[in-house]
């Protein structure tokens, strides 16, 4: 059965330049081949929902992003606001100065209080653990603690670490999850070979902004 690549690819535009014309691009481009979401900056929410309206595709934004270390009661506020601007999914950085910390406990109240209000809209959450700054047995842990949880995909980078994501991160986490968690690598992909090689390992959900050049890349094959 041939891989309907385009089903896996968040359209993605995170730049701190963005534009509303850049925006405009990416939703049409989005429509036209009809990728799973789009993934925009928070202030581009209503726009975007706008634009889209009567399309298939979803409206993604981020939480704490790209740092993660904003205060509990912030990100709480930041997911709450999204929601009322009518996304369907949120992208969120976990806090990664407890995880470094050994503070689990820290990271097991964030991410109960930040599922609160999205479980509460039967909305889509993908907890970034910035895979490229964890050692293995730190994402391991990663995967155990978020595992314990019902959320929808854990997400290995933001794009903005120096290292994002990889065939070898996506391995530990399709082993350490349960089956019902997605995976969504994003940060670095660039060419079809990649985005299959991510597939292939486990990824069911690709954060991109080459989406365009890989979906060419994927006719040519």
């Amino acid at each position: 059965m041939p891989l309907n690549l385009a089903s896996y690819i968040d359209h993605t535009i995170l730049k701190q330049t963005t534009t509303h014309a850049e925006v405009d691009r990416v939703c049409v481009e989005a429509s036209l081949e009809n990728f799973a979401a789009v993934c925009v900056p928070p202030k581009y929410v209503p726009d975007v929902k706008k634009l889209l309206d009567g399309s298939r595709v979803k409206v993604a934004t981020v939480i704490g992003f790209p740092l993660g270390f904003n205060t509990l009661e912030i990100k709480v506020k930041e997911i709450e606001n999204a929601l009322d601007m009518g996304v369907d999914e949120v992208d969120m950085v976990i806090n990664l100065c407890a995880l470094k910390s050994g503070d689990w406990k820290y990271l097991e109240t964030e991410i109960e209080s930040c599922l609160a209000p999205v479980y509460a809209q039967r909305k889509v959450i993908k907890v970034i653990v910035e895979s490229g700054m964890l050692t293995d047995s730190e994402l391991v842990s990663c995967c155990k603690l978020y595992g314990n949880y019902e959320i929808d995909y854990l997400k290995t980078s933001t794009g903005y670490a120096d290292n994002g994501a990889t065939i070898h991160a996506v391995n530990i986490m399709r082993a350490n999850l349960p089956n019902r968690i997605g995976i969504k690598a994003s940060g670095g992909i660039r060419t079809f070979a990649f985005a299959k090689e991510l597939i292939d390992a486990g990824a069911t959900r690709l954060g991109c902004s080459a989406s365009i050049q890989i979906m060419k890349e994927s006719r040519a094959n």
